[in-house]
């Protein structure tokens, strides 16, 4: 019998070694950064948010991963602000070493964030509903903008309640005033007028100055935009107390928070992407989904939720296009691959944002949402025309 030479031997060795090495590293999960408000104005949704990532991570993971690996979640609490998003992803973005981004955060969250994205050059899926025209090179945002959920509200006050005048709440920060903005020059534009713009700290909860001077305004409609989550209820339940009865249109409301509510919120009004009435395999499949896996603690979904479910599955399938993680290359891919998820298609390609399905609903008295309209397929309009 004839015996392998030396350097065959040592060949062979080598050769296994890479083979080895390679299977090891294919057999590395993906890291997932999932930074959230679990503390601050946010905290009332972010437990659905986290559910939703944990729910996508698992059924991504039991069909094979992502090109054959797991998704691995890396949950941080950003406390709904800038400060705690700069810690929370210099943790994830330099430490944890995360290979992308996938998160619903606060404005002042985002632009926090944003430089430090920009510094590890890592995809990032914003799925958040904001003020619009916020533009990286590595963002990309599948929730509405104004362009798609203002109108819906504004028209159906102007049309069917005959309202001409609004008075306008809002969070002092920038999705506040954005939003605020953009409604105020529509509002303008469609011939109505603003009789009063009045905010309050992101964290602040005591309206009663500002609901005072809605009252002295005698308005034919109200519209708000706050942080979402602790304002929203704070601000309800203290329009509810001063027994203001004008039709109500909010913008940061979603549908977990309006049923925690109770009658608070009974009669309000909302223009959303997703609501969990809407009759589709694709929705059927996420709300069992939920049921299933967290049970009586399964948090109720919403906007957010929702949108942050396809967040994982955009990013796969980007992933798969790419045929890699290259971070650039999954960016270009982010671009061009379309997920049907619990809202419907989702396709990230206006601009890096997302032509939306929106629903403008009205909260009734148990705190589910009466769909009274639909507008398929909103464009977003221009949000970043220059951007590479």
């Amino acid at each position: 019998m004839k015996f392998p030479s030396r350097s065959f031997l040592a060949r062979l060795s080598f050769a296994a070694l890479l083979s080895g090495g390679a299977a090891a590293h294919a057999a590395e999960p993906l890291r997932i950064g999932v930074p959230v408000g679990l503390s601050g104005a946010n905290s009332v949704v972010a437990p659905g948010v986290v559910q939703a990532s944990q729910l996508a991570a698992d059924e991504i993971n039991a069909a094979g991963g992502i090109l054959g690996r797991r998704i691995e979640l890396e949950i941080a609490d950003d406390a709904s602000g800038a400060v705690g998003a700069q810690k929370a992803y210099d943790t994830l973005v330099f430490q944890k070493k995360v290979d992308a981004v996938i998160a619903m955060e606060t404005s002042a969250a985002r632009n926090a964030a944003l430089p430090i994205i920009a510094r590890g050059k890592i995809p990032y899926i914003y799925t958040s509903f904001y003020e619009g025209r916020s533009c990286n090179r590595w963002m990309h945002v599948s929730g509405w903008v104004p362009e798609q959920q203002v109108a819906p509200v504004v028209d159906h006050f102007m049309k069917t309640r005959q309202a001409q005048t609004f008075f306008l709440i809002g969070s002092d920060y920038a999705f506040g005033r954005g939003m605020l903005k953009f409604t105020r020059e529509y509002i303008e534009k469609q011939g109505g007028k603003v009789v009063g713009e009045e905010y309050l700290p992101i964290d602040g909860s005591d309206w009663t100055a500002i609901v005072s001077k809605v009252r002295s305004a005698q308005p034919d409609a109200l519209i708000s935009s706050t942080a979402g989550g602790s304002p929203n209820v704070s601000l309800a339940k203290q329009i509810q107390a001063a027994g203001l009865t004008m039709p109500y249109g909010n913008l940061a409301i979603d549908e977990g928070t309006a049923k925690t509510m109770g009658d608070t919120a009974a009669g309000m009004y909302m223009s959303s992407s997703y609501l969990t009435s809407i009759d589709t395999p694709q929705n059927r499949k996420f709300l069992d989904g939920l049921k299933t896996k967290f049970g009586g603690q399964a948090k109720t979904a919403n906007e957010f939720s929702a949108a942050q479910y396809e967040g994982f599955f955009l990013y796969k399938a980007a992933v798969e296009k790419a045929g890699g993680t290259d971070p650039a290359k999954v960016v270009q891919a982010l671009s061009e691959v379309q997920v049907d998820g619990p809202r419907g298609p989702v396709r990230m390609d206006r601009q890096r944002h997302a032509a939306l399905t929106m629903r403008l609903g009205q909260v009734q008295q148990d705190g589910s949402i009466r769909i009274l309209q639909s507008f398929d397929k909103v464009d977003p309009g221009a949000q970043c025309p220059d951007l590479k």
